[in-house]
């Protein structure tokens, strides 16, 4: 299984994202949705090109996508309903995946990915 890396842009999704969700549902809620987020991130780095997972070079070289609904995390008091995010990760090595983005699915993911994206932080 390859490991995973955040990039900055990633890392700054993420914290919002449960910012926004310990306001909304709670530290509970924000616990279980890290779970689901962490549940993704995983399965992404133990299979990359495996089933759910989009090719999305039309975005930017490299890149694939999966929304988190197809990751959800097995603990039965741990249940998010309707997940609404997508990670959008690549290889950067043999053994290494970076998540580059973890968007909204309403979200233009074109307007967020790009040549700055490119960059490894």
């Amino acid at each position: 299984m390859a490991r995973f890396r955040l990039s900055r842009p990633a890392q700054a999704d993420l914290a919002t994202i449960l910012a926004t969700s310990a306001e909304r549902w709670g530290i509970d809620g924000r616990h279980r949705y890290a779970a689901v987020l962490a549940a993704a991130m995983r399965k992404v780095a133990a299979d990359p090109e495996g089933p759910a997972k989009r090719n999305r070079a039309e975005l930017l070289r490299g890149i694939r996508s999966l929304h988190i609904r197809h990751a959800r995390a097995n603990d039965p008091d741990g249940i998010v309903r309707q997940p609404v995010h997508v990670l959008y990760y690549r290889a950067v090595a043999p053994d290494m995946i970076e998540i580059v983005r973890v968007l909204h699915e309403r979200m233009e993911p074109s307007r967020h990915l790009g040549a700055g994206s490119e960059d490894r932080d």
